[in-house]
């Protein structure tokens, strides 16, 4: 999908959006718990990039935690940053943050920040070469050595190992416990064309070269991975 199919998609879904995931709070809830402890070495008047924050519930965790830092708020759909707003004004930080609708290539020039979130964002991009130009976009936003925390769904999708896996995946993230198949396959379909679903191993590379340091794997529920690297 491109910029503004994916702007679209997110605004219509931002209204519902922490509550149709509700049930996926205790993955999210560990993933901040190590994202915490990963960005712990910041500075105290850290400045931080959220990259497609969605509604915040990242920024709301580290917020919460690091109260000297400061915050960028980034994402493509409007409606998505209204609810991340409303959630800053809700929890008394909003003084602290900065919303900015669109790509990290339209941020205004600033001080370089010290670290970055992004999560379930870069597999949307299906081209691997944009893909790294994304990260790149990222690189130049950060101080050398600050640090990025990201997550992907992640997979190799032509394994038995895949197969095995997407039925509880999908039935976890389905309203009833019973998955048909007609539900796996037009969730397996989705993945294939929205999504650009690759073994860890293809993301680290496309890291990499989108001018970090060798990312580090530090996280794992189902299909989500995350990794931790720093800008050269």
């Amino acid at each position: 999908m491109d910029d503004q199919q994916l702007k679209h998609l997110f605004d219509q879904q931002a209204a519902g959006y922490d509550a149709r995931w509700a049930k996926l709070a205790p993955i999210r809830e560990s993933l901040h718990l190590l994202l915490e402890s990963l960005f712990a070495e910041l500075p105290a008047r850290a400045r931080v990039l959220c990259v497609g924050v969605g509604t915040g519930a990242e920024l709301e965790h580290l917020a919460r935690a690091f109260p000297g830092w400061d915050f960028m708020a980034l994402d493509l759909s409007g409606a998505m940053l209204e609810a991340c707003r409303r959630r800053a004004e809700a929890g008394g930080f909003l003084a602290r943050c900065s919303f900015h609708e669109g790509t990290v290539d339209s941020l205004p020039d600033a001080e370089a920040y010290d670290g970055a979130t992004c999560f379930l964002v870069s597999q949307f991009i299906l081209d691997p070469s944009a893909r790294t130009a994304f990260f790149r976009s990222i690189a130049r936003r950060l101080r050398s050595g600050g640090m990025l925390v990201n997550t992907e769904l992640s997979a190799a999708t032509e394994t038995k190992q895949f197969e095995e896996l997407l039925r509880p995946w999908v039935r976890m993230m389905a309203t009833t416990p019973e998955v048909s198949p007609a539900t796996i396959e037009k969730m397996r379909e989705a993945y294939r064309q929205d999504v650009a679903i690759l073994p860890a191993a293809a993301i680290e590379s496309i890291i990499e070269l989108g001018w970090f340091s060798a990312p580090v794997q530090f996280y794992q529920a189902g299909l989500i991975r995350g990794w931790f690297s720093r800008s050269r």
